[in-house]
């Protein structure tokens, strides 16, 4: 069943962010864009990188209006002892968030029961807490921070402007379509 348009669940949970500890919840992702960036667990091989890829745009997420907030099911303990030993996960300027009861996991319907990890799935939500973009890949495949932050800005883009879409491979400044009877086999 598709999650497009699917209010994401009420939460509450810890997480470590700018050297410390706070609580995000539901309440402090609406009224902006954020992006939830499931991966399975902190001290593992791929997931670095794809945070690091993260970290090395975060700036343009920022620049969107957007808010990151990777989550894993390990503790917010164990997020700062990975920042704290590793130089990738240093990198990190975005809040890192703690599932280790899988509300998130659960209500994005990514929890692998078997093992209690998330798999790796992106999702964007709108500032009205509705997912409009996901994606789960396989384990062993990392994932691309650019092609997610030209998704993120084509969802803002029709989001603002209801009556046009982005075709593919649209980049921001790109000319877009206006679907119209006039536009069928024309393209």
């Amino acid at each position: 069943m598709s999650q497009i348009g699917k209010q994401i669940v009420d939460f509450k949970v810890e997480a470590y962010a700018n050297d410390d500890f706070k609580t995000v919840s539901k309440e402090d992702v609406l009224g902006k864009w954020s992006v939830f960036f499931f991966y399975p667990a902190d001290f593992t091989f791929v997931c670095p990188t794809e945070l690091e890829d993260l970290a090395n745009n975060y700036d343009e997420f920022k620049a969107t209006g957007a808010e990151i907030y990777s989550v894993s099911t390990d503790t917010h303990f164990v997020h700062k002892a990975w920042h704290d030993t590793s130089d990738t996960i240093k990198k990190i300027k975005y809040p890192m968030l703690a599932d280790p009861t899988g509300v998130l996991s659960r209500g994005f319907e990514v929890m692998i029961e078997e093992v209690g990890l998330a798999e790796r799935g992106t999702f964007i939500v709108n500032p009205k807490g509705e997912i409009v973009s996901y994606e789960v890949v396989a384990g062993n495949v990392g994932r691309n921070a650019d092609e997610l932050l030209r998704k993120l800005k084509a969802l803002q883009f029709v989001d603002e402007h209801p009556a046009e879409v982005c075709p593919a491979k649209w980049k921001e400044g790109n000319e877009t379509l206006k679907p119209n009877i006039d536009l069928v086999g024309k393209i």
